[in-house]
């Protein structure tokens, strides 16, 4: 069946953050919270902690009510600025920042970079370090050509983003230009990392269903050479567990660092 094109008013109105979060990295069985937590880690500790990507500054761009992708970043960056389009979405987040009760406990993942970086017992460290970082939670909107307008930016060492392009872009030339945006908010020679799903159509957050861009290794690297970025890296993976495909649908996942020209 096909998905329609989700619009933006239909997230602002009916996107749970809560639920997608028991959903997707819920420490039972969250589709997420596998296969796809792993890849994430392990690539972005290998980029960050191993692979020298590191400065002053990084931005998160599409934040969501997550913060796991974030766990390695704050060893090497001095502030994180991170940014969503939802409100429900800051509203989770702040309650993890605030250490409100009623926050989602990310332990079970915290445990696992913890474990990647040789220092198993230090979660509560770890989580105390990521809160000292993040300097600010701006509203973004991917399909602006200043995705913060009002708000000026400016360019940063590092921009990351996870599980986010592919809700607003309806196609890969609208995915191309939001690449292109994103060069504005990136110093000359930083770096761009981004991580999501392959060839997915739609996802759910309860009863209510999402669609998302579909991708493959081809249109994605076409997109960012069209874009002006050198690719540095580009892993690929299949999705072995097929467990919830009629949750959501990805056939894959894809971890591309690009950088922007000096």
């Amino acid at each position: 069946m096909d998905t329609p094109v989700t619009s933006q008013q239909k997230y602002i109105d009916e996107f749970n953050a809560k639920e997608y979060l028991q959903t997707y990295y819920g420490a039972r069985d969250g589709i997420l919270c596998g296969e796809w937590t792993v890849f994430v880690l392990k690539n972005l500790h290998e980029t960050f902690i191993k692979g020298g990507v590191r400065g002053r500054t990084l931005l998160d761009f599409g934040t969501g009510p997550s913060i796991y992708h974030l766990l390695s970043a704050c060893e090497v960056f001095d502030e994180i600025i991170v940014s969503d389009l939802l409100e429900q979405n800051r509203a989770e987040f702040q309650k993890w920042l605030q250490k409100d009760p009623d926050a989602f406990d990310w332990t079970h993942i915290i445990k696992c970079v913890c474990d990647l970086e040789g220092n198993g017992e230090d979660c509560n460290k770890k989580e105390e370090k990521l809160r000292s970082k993040v300097r600010e939670f701006l509203i973004c909107d991917a399909l602006k050509r200043n995705p913060f307008d009002p708000v000026v930016v400016s360019p940063v060492d590092c921009l990351l983003c996870c599980l986010c392009l592919e809700a607003p872009c309806k196609d890969m030339k609208s995915y191309c230009e939001v690449l292109k945006n994103f060069k504005d908010l990136i110093k000359p020679g930083g770096h761009l990392l981004i991580l999501s799903g392959l060839n997915a159509t739609f996802y759910h957050v309860g009863e209510n269903r999402f669609s998302t861009l579909t991708s493959n290794k081809e249109d994605l690297e076409a997109a960012f050479k069209e874009a002006g970025y050198q690719i540095e890296k580009a892993v690929y993976a299949p999705r072995v567990d097929k467990s919830g495909m009629e949750v959501a649908n990805f056939q894959g996942k894809y971890f591309i660092h690009a950088r922007k020209q000096k």
